[in-house]
């Protein structure tokens, strides 16, 4: 992931990735658009449409340099407390992204199980990043202790 672009490659990927939460069923999905940058673990974006649960709009905010301004989300998931910031999306991405336009990143961390292509996903350290830590990525990873300045 040292090699990863900056500014960050967004790309479709064959990948299938699930997403659980309360034993229900977020998201079965393998259409995938993931985003690498140098020093995170790809980020990987899911349809929107495609979830199972209602996305709802949170407070939250932040602009990035190259794909514009993030709007958080809540998921309500039945029988289990709201997750609060489970992820973001970017409503008018910037124009070296369209393959994000209507997608979801999620904070793996925040759900009871997210695989990729079968296998466990540990999420990116620190609040700020949403990376999926895979057995094939090799870290350090940007969001631990220490790695703010990098």
């Amino acid at each position: 992931m040292w090699d990863y672009p900056r500014p960050p490659r967004a790309e479709r990927v064959s990948r299938r990735a699930r997403v659980v939460h309360g034993g229900v069923l977020v998201l079965d999905t393998d259409d995938v658009v993931r985003v690498l940058e140098t020093s995170h673990p790809p980020t990987y974006y899911l349809p929107r449409a495609e979830l199972r649960v209602p996305l709802l709009p949170a407070p939250r905010l932040t602009m990035c340099q190259w794909k514009g301004e993030a709007c958080y989300v809540d998921l309500e998931v039945p029988g289990v407390a709201p997750l609060r910031e489970a992820g973001w999306w970017y409503p008018q991405p910037g124009l070296r992204y369209p393959q994000l336009t209507d997608r979801v990143a999620v904070y793996a961390g925040r759900f009871d199980e997210v695989t990729l292509d079968g296998g466990p996903v540990t999420p990116q350290p620190g609040e700020l990043y949403g990376g999926w830590i895979t057995p094939d990525v090799v870290g350090p990873f940007k969001g631990g202790p220490g790695s703010e300045g990098w």
